[in-house]
């Protein structure tokens, strides 16, 4: 690696470590700080501000309320409810773990500075280090910027499908990484460098365990976090090299994790298959679509390993599932197709040999084959010995 690299390198796992410094800025300094960054980040975008943006201030204390409150508007009570039973009975996280407030610990410890599409307003958190928000400030100002061009808070705020929704994220995250690497070595062509991400991905993954909350979490919470910078940034490496443009427009966006972890299955229109569920939504807690980064977190944590595998395709087709309220506790039928019967038959033990024994008191758990709208499929079920009782389990189409 050259030297300008590891000099960025060591700038950039600063500004991933979040730490604080008593070199700190001033309101005024900051509105500086944005109005010199500006022609920077227009620069590496490849857009033009339509407007300047405008910047604040915050206190910790000021964060936290703002976090409490994006965490309940995108986990209202029944959402949140129906995501930390999936969770459970897939067996991402413990029965005993709070979501809601360990989702809160985790961004109030990651966040420096944030650009809120709400208010329009791009706020730095008192007493942060001048390198490092100088790091921070212009990957919010690229987020700022895209959204003049996209609808970024409906964006982040669709339902429904939280595996399109995750590759929505990572366009947005991996274009604002990209972007602030070129502001802060714009003589230095390093984000086409494959030693400059070897070691960049390793050096944040190795920073961001030692933070104490992140580093305690569950794995999907941590592979979560780190996929919209990392394969965000891969992603929108390929795409500037294959598309030449700025990002992703529209209908451009990607509409799949896999599409964002293997850009050729973007490339060839390899769409996800949706999966509709057939019967009445009577008792239904939560309905969602895990998609290929889940899937590849879930079979990591049923092989114990720390790390998802996420560089070879699954040969994932769609998925779509939903957990229902029960007298002796939350179901899951869970409902998936594939590219082809191998990739079914591989899945199919995979589950059978690590999801089986995982069982909870009192339930069980099903892993069968079926063929779904002509395609290979699978129904996995882990759900209350009693249920559904003589009620056959929900059936599902494709469209």
């Amino acid at each position: 690696m050259r030297p300008t690299e590891r000099r960025l390198l060591f700038f950039l796992v600063l500004g991933a470590c979040r730490g604080e410094a008593p070199d700190a800025l001033g309101g005024q300094q900051i509105d500086q700080l944005v109005d010199s960054l500006r022609p920077s980040v227009e620069k590496a975008v490849g857009l033009p501000f339509k407007t300047p943006p405008r910047s604040a201030m915050v206190t910790k204390d000021q964060v936290r309320e703002y976090l409490m409150a994006k965490v309940e508007k995108e986990f209202p009570p029944e959402r949140l409810e129906g995501v930390q039973a999936a969770y459970r009975l897939l067996g991402l996280i413990p029965d005993t773990l709070d979501l809601k407030r360990l989702l809160l610990d985790l961004y109030s410890e990651q966040v420096a500075g944030y650009y809120d599409p709400e208010t329009g307003v791009l706020y730095a958190v008192q007493g942060g280090d001048q390198t490092q928000l100088r790091l921070v400030m212009a990957h919010e100002m690229v987020h700022a910027l895209q959204h003049q061009y996209l609808p970024l808070d409906s964006l982040m705020l669709q339902q429904g499908d939280g595996d399109r929704l995750a590759a929505s994220q990572a366009v947005l995250e991996g274009h604002a990484t990209i972007a602030s690497i070129r502001i802060l070595a714009p003589l230095a062509d390093v984000v086409d460098s494959p030693e400059f991400w070897d070691t960049y991905r390793e050096q944040v993954r190795n920073q961001q365990r030692t933070m104490p909350v992140f580093a305690k979490a569950p794995l999907v919470l941590r592979e979560g976090l780190i996929f919209p910078y990392l394969g965000g940034a891969e992603f929108m490496q390929w795409w500037s090299r294959n598309e030449g443009t700025a990002l992703p427009l529209g209908s451009q966006l990607p509409l799949s994790t896999e599409q964002v972890l293997h850009p050729e299955r973007y490339l060839r229109k390899d769409l996800p298959i949706p999966i509709r569920f057939a019967d009445s939504t009577a008792e239904v807690l939560y309905e969602d679509t895990l998609g290929e980064l889940e899937i590849d977190i879930l079979l990591a944590v049923l092989r114990g390993s720390e790390e998802a595998a996420l560089a070879v395709p699954l040969g994932w087709g769609g998925d779509r599932y939903r957990v229902y309220r029960t007298p002796d506790g939350p179901a899951l039928v869970w409902y998936l197709v594939w590219d082809g019967q191998p990739m079914a038959d591989r899945f199919r033990q995979q589950m059978t040999s690590g999801f089986i024994r995982r069982a909870r008191s009192g339930y069980r758990v099903t892993v069968e084959a079926m063929t779904i709208g002509g395609k290979p499929g699978l129904r996995i079920v882990h759900a209350p010995l009693a249920w559904p009782g003589r009620i056959p389990l929900p059936a599902v189409r494709l469209p």
